[in-house]
């Protein structure tokens, strides 16, 4: 007996399931596909349930507008260089560890939050719509429309108040994370853009070997590079002061510098600039010793340090700041004050 000769009664029970499906959706292409019966939640039929769910999306919702505060509030408190020690990650910043925790715990509540209100709260009736054409007819905006009045009422948002007010309370809070992000854009309080390490009596150390500059270790058409004296390179917030108080040491004739001041800044043909393109703070690095012009390799500013470090070539918006020197009692260059102007990108100019 072939398989063609089997009456559909005796078929395997999945495959004559298939084949009375398939024959209804032939008949008729908008027929029940076959859901199965909807059961209801227990928030559907007992309203002390249904309650203590709301509890538990306005806590989510509370504790996501708590962990904002929090977020701003570490900005404000913690340092940028407190190192503490949390196990198992080690010694960490204070400020990043408490930013992502607070930040990140903010998110997730809020995120908990609207899905435990949709899967316990909101309707979960599924329901077969047929397909058809979009078109923005007026039948079909009543019916949007329509659909969108239904889901509103009955996502309760009206009759549970208490979700409402705290899931506006969380949505409202977590922007003002990003907001406060924009003080660093700025001059920041206690002027930390606008200061060095650099003050009167600093010797110049020499980067590379770490030993005080006398004039005689600069000989003309060199270029050393300078910190000032204190500062180590395994300190936490290193980078973040040699980014401002780096300083490229010069020696020319005399006779070959133009400007006035620079004169009178220098000690004996010896020249102190601040490595820090005013650009966008990229390190100036690149010295021509026959024109004496040096050369920031990001976008090709180049800087006249015969004639008070003017810009003679790319988009630096002004000269480098000059640090003014002179020489010790025991003989070493020393700094005799900090930069007069803020050093790196012109920000300041703008103020």
């Amino acid at each position: 007996m072939s398989s063609q000769d089997i009456p559909e009664t005796s078929l395997p029970h999945e495959q004559a399931t298939e084949s009375s499906v398939a024959t209804r959706v032939d008949k008729d292409p908008f027929a029940d596909p076959g859901l199965p019966p909807h059961e209801h939640r227990i928030q559907d039929i007992d309203e002390r349930a249904a309650k203590r769910s709301e509890r538990t999306v306005a806590l989510l919702f509370t504790v996501s507008m708590l962990s904002t505060v929090a977020f701003i509030a570490s900005f404000v408190a913690f340092p940028i260089d407190k190192i503490v020690y949390i196990w198992p990650f080690g010694r960490v910043s204070a400020l990043n560890f408490s930013l992502g925790l607070t930040l990140g715990l903010a998110l997730f509540c809020i995120g908990a939050g609207a899905v435990h209100w949709a899967r316990t709260l909101m309707s979960d009736v599924e329901v077969a719509d047929e397909r058809h054409a979009i078109e923005a007819e007026p039948e079909v905006k009543a019916k949007v429309m329509a659909d969108f009045r239904q889901g509103a009422k009955e996502s309760a948002i009206g009759r549970r108040k208490l979700i409402r007010n705290t899931m506006f309370g969380a949505l409202a809070l977590v922007p003002l994370s990003g907001v406060v992000l924009l003080r660093d854009l700025g001059p920041l309080p206690e002027d930390k853009l606008r200061h060095t390490k650099w003050a009167k009596g600093k010797l110049l150390v020499n980067q590379n070997t770490k030993e005080p500059l006398r004039p005689e270790d600069v000989a003309v058409g060199s270029l050393t590079f300078a910190m000032p004296e204190g500062m180590d390179e395994h300190d936490h917030g290193f980078l973040n002061e040699i980014a401002k108080a780096a300083l490229m040491v010069v020696r020319m004739e005399p006779d070959d510098i133009k400007d006035k001041r620079e004169l009178e800044w220098s000690h004996e043909g010896i020249v102190a600039y601040s490595k820090i393109c005013t650009h966008v703070g990229c390190p100036v690095s690149l010295y021509e010793q026959q024109t004496h012009h040096v050369l920031c390799p990001c976008h090709q500013s180049t800087f006249d340090l015969t004639d008070g470090a003017r810009v003679i070539f790319g988009p630096a918006g002004h000269p480098l700041p000059q640090l003014r020197i002179g020489v010790s009692e025991e003989g070493y260059l020393q700094a005799l004050g900090d930069f007069e102007e803020p050093v790196g990108p012109s920000f300041w100019e703008r103020g």
